[in-house]
């Protein structure tokens, strides 16, 4: 696995002989630019490309030490749009293929092809460029582009590549950037088309490959495995202490540190991506803060600046249930109600251009406390390419939280197919 540590080191790879045990430590390499990726030749050598101030560069190594065997040289620079970058190269019957990404990661995006006799080319660009773009083409689809290349074990060619799936108008994206699957054909000239002559639809004719579906994620989380699911993710370095699935058997317990939903750090939160426009996430909460401003609940979270929250508090003496919209530098409790003891069921339903938030001891029905744009939660506002996330979190706001918050089971229910 090769990728680059861009705040700081640069490109670095690890390996394994098993990805489900230990890798190795960081094999960096010294070469400028990002989107590293690797190319073995058939004669053993390795091939080392990346993104350049001018285009792909590329340099020979040592797969051992990750030492320059040569000095990078600038491959090709693309077929003239900006950000010429994510370099693959392949060696198909005899002829090296180099494909790029161009356009930048928004609208114009694009995944264009060149070819030569030699691994430094020269390489002649592919006479239907691009061959795949959704650039000024109405679609479902948006800002196609970072593709690869693949041969299944019947012969048959793929593309994997990167896409967005656009909202309201203007439009604006919020589930981040997916990815998609297009058939691959080749003509007899030697070079590939892609999908239906360059574009895609979410829905495709093609010589499928065996069904081999993976099992369905179940729509609830109970808590009850030693681990988490591998679906939840961290942000950034957690603290082990924080979280635990064996303090109380079948209940997450998440103990709040100082840091916040608004801090660049690792607060004490789980979150699950997003993938559906409508969808609904739920969890049923014990959280009985003793200290002013202790907080727990769910967020649905794009980053630092930009995130709404429906969570339980203790505000004046008393324990309440809140929901915060932050977005940029505006942040606003927007509702606050007195809440009852008990445990509670926090849930956020979503459609395409809100989300609703709902409060309710269990047992009882829960009542809406307001809403949020998704909007406002999007790439073209809050910036970042990841998209939403569904997070359980626990806070002291500002300092570590003398209790702790137990979730007994997260739901998330997709409400529509895709």
């Amino acid at each position: 696995m090769v990728t680059t540590n861009v705040t700081g080191g640069g490109h670095f790879y690890v390996h394994t002989r098993d990805p489900l045990q230990a890798w190795s430590e960081p094999v960096w390499v010294d070469q400028a630019g990002i989107d590293p990726s690797f190319f073995f030749d058939d004669d053993g050598n390795v091939y080392f490309a990346s993104t350049g101030d001018q285009g792909i560069l590329q340099s020979r190594i040592d797969l051992e030490t990750g030492k320059r065997l040569t000095e990078p040289r600038l491959l090709w620079a693309g077929t003239g749009g900006q950000y010429p970058e994510a370099p693959h190269l392949y060696k198909i019957n005899g002829t090296y293929y180099l494909m790029i990404a161009e356009g930048g990661t928004e609208y114009g995006h694009m995944v264009t092809l060149a070819r030569g006799d030699n691994p430094w080319g020269p390489f002649e660009s592919c006479p239907h460029n691009p061959i795949l773009t959704h650039r000024s083409y109405f679609s479902p689809i948006q800002a196609t582009g970072h593709g690869d290349l693949l041969q299944a074990h019947d012969g048959s060619w793929w593309m994997v590549f990167l896409g967005i799936r656009p909202n309201g108008h203007r439009p604006c994206h919020h589930l981040g950037r997916e990815t998609f699957l297009a058939p691959v054909t080749w003509m007899s000239d030697g070079w590939p088309v892609v999908g239906q002559n360059g574009r895609v639809a979410l829905k495709m004719e093609a010589e499928c490959l065996p069904p081999a579906p993976w099992e369905p994620e179940p729509p609830r989380d109970d808590f009850d495995a030693p681990q988490l699911r591998l679906n939840w993710n961290f942000l950034r370095n957690p603290n082990a202490a924080d979280y635990s699935l064996s303090e109380r058997p079948g209940w997450l317990r998440l103990a709040g540190s100082a840091i916040t939903l608004d801090d660049v750090g690792s607060p004490t939160l789980i979150g699950r991506r997003q993938q559906h426009f409508a969808c609904q996430a739920t969890t049923l909460i014990d959280f009985q803060p003793q200290v002013e401003e202790e907080e727990a609940g769910l967020t649905v979270r794009m980053n630092e600046q930009h995130h709404y929250e429906i969570a339980i508090t203790r505000l004046e003496g008393e324990r309440q249930v809140i929901l915060r919209r932050r977005i940029g530098s505006l942040a606003a409790v927007v509702k606050r109600e007195p809440l009852g003891d008990g445990r509670v069921m926090l849930e956020i339903k979503a459609n395409r251009d809100r989300y609703e938030f709902f409060c309710g001891l269990e047992g009882q029905a829960a009542i809406s406390l307001g809403m949020g744009e998704t909007r406002y939660l999007s790439t073209e506002v809050a910036t970042g390419f990841t998209g939403v996330y569904f997070a359980l979190y626990a806070t002291g706001n500002g300092q570590r939280s003398a209790t702790p918050a137990f979730f007994d089971w997260f739901d998330y229910l997709a409400l529509e197919v895709g």
